[in-house]
């Protein structure tokens, strides 16, 4: 029971602190939560921020996914997967660890966490690939066992290197749909 204890508090420090990021960095407006189509609000001539949905262009998506500052946008949601794959493998090793489990049982745990790791190291491995292959500032790559998503931050993105990003990822996962998008570096 303690160890569940520890697992949840844990939990919830980290959520805690990830919610007070959040909070202290975003700006002093009303909106929480808005999708930046690049525009200016003012040139609109309206001083509200833009709700406005993503643009999507080429396969590509403009936009950002919440107004926190752009430099703290990858590192918020890497660490948010980072956090969520570690619950995951903690509740896998407690069956492994559990004499109540059956040897079926812990096998799988046994495999399911193999999985999560060959999942972040085939994300971090693309990562540095495409910032090899490119000058981005940064880039987040995410497998969520449906779609891998591809984050670059990037004024623009060509098809080409569209093309070249999913080829990338088609290559370490495997046939598998993916969604490319980016993120502007420069504030408009």
């Amino acid at each position: 029971m303690l160890k569940k204890q520890t697992v949840w508090l844990l939990t919830m420090l980290s959520l805690m602190i990830v919610l007070s990021v959040y909070y202290m960095t975003s700006p002093d407006n009303e909106d929480l939560a808005y999708i930046d189509t690049g525009q200016d609000a003012t040139e609109n001539g309206t001083e509200e921020a833009s709700t406005d949905t993503a643009e999507t262009t080429d396969d590509t998506e403009v936009g950002d996914m919440t107004n926190l500052g752009r430099d703290e946008l990858f590192t918020t949601i890497r660490m948010d997967l980072q956090d969520e794959r570690s619950e995951k493998k903690s509740r896998l090793e407690e069956i492994v660890a559990s004499s109540n489990a059956s040897t079926e049982e812990k096998n799988q745990a046994l495999k399911d966490m193999d999985v999560i790791d060959q999942i972040t190291t085939k994300e971090t491995i693309i990562e540095e690939s495409i910032l090899a292959n490119a000058e981005y500032q940064d880039v987040l790559v995410r497998n969520d066992g449906d779609v891998v998503h591809v984050h670059v931050k990037a004024d623009e993105l060509s098809k080409e290197e569209t093309v070249q990003i999913m080829r990338m990822v088609y290559d370490e996962f495997g046939e598998i749909p993916v969604d490319v998008n980016f993120q502007p570096t420069t504030e408009s």
